[in-house]
């Protein structure tokens, strides 16, 4: 999630100060993503910082408004024109979970499988059960509309994936999978500390 280039597109709309920011954040990705506003005042510290963002004016309630600069409408508009890449190596905590486990003497994968589908399934459920006006309209509804089926569309595809891990992993015999740790050891790590005298 790109929480920088997201705040930095919506004070391109106009100067905001900390709370109203997260409220807009919240507004425009249909309150999916909550941020704190602790995360807010250090990324509007760091886009300071690299001077994408200024200091402006002071309310009478003592909000201290920001203002995007001119670097900073460059950033966004290159952001907006740019795909977003997802990365080869990024890691996945359930990939991570099932292949660890399946290189594991005695652990039952296919009940970690069937416990994540159960998780998984009971996630798209609750995302499919979620009021969705067809009536409803606006820029509101349609963020919402957007971002929860994107939200269904990953789980269902988790719900896939989980059924193929199964059936890839179900096709090789437990004792075929498990790995014992490795005789050669890497050369680099840790030195050992020397004998306190």
């Amino acid at each position: 999630m790109t929480v920088r280039q997201s705040l930095l597109a919506i004070l391109d709309q106009g100067p905001c100060y900390g709370y109203q920011l997260r409220a807009e954040f919240d507004r425009r990705t249909g309150s999916t993503w909550p941020l704190n506003v602790g995360q807010i005042y250090n990324t509007l510290d760091r886009l300071e910082r690299d001077g994408l963002v200024a200091k402006g004016a002071t309310d009478e309630q003592g909000h201290v408004y920001y203002e995007i600069t001119d670097a900073g409408s460059l950033e966004v508009a290159a952001w907006l024109r740019s795909p977003v890449s997802r990365a080869q190596g990024t890691r996945d905590e359930l990939a991570v979970k099932l292949a660890v486990a399946a290189t594991l003497p005695g652990v039952d994968v296919t009940a970690l499988i069937r416990a994540q589908r159960a998780e998984s399934r009971a996630n798209l459920e609750a995302l499919t059960r979620r009021p969705r006006s067809i009536a409803e309209t606006g820029p509101e509804a349609l963020v919402r509309a957007v971002v929860a089926d994107a939200m269904i569309a990953h789980a269902e595809a988790e719900l896939r994936w989980l059924d193929r891990t199964e059936r890839r992993l179900g096709a090789h015999p437990e004792h075929a999978m498990a790995l014992e740790l490795a005789t050669e050891r890497p050369r680099r790590g840790r030195p050992a500390k020397a004998p306190a005298a």
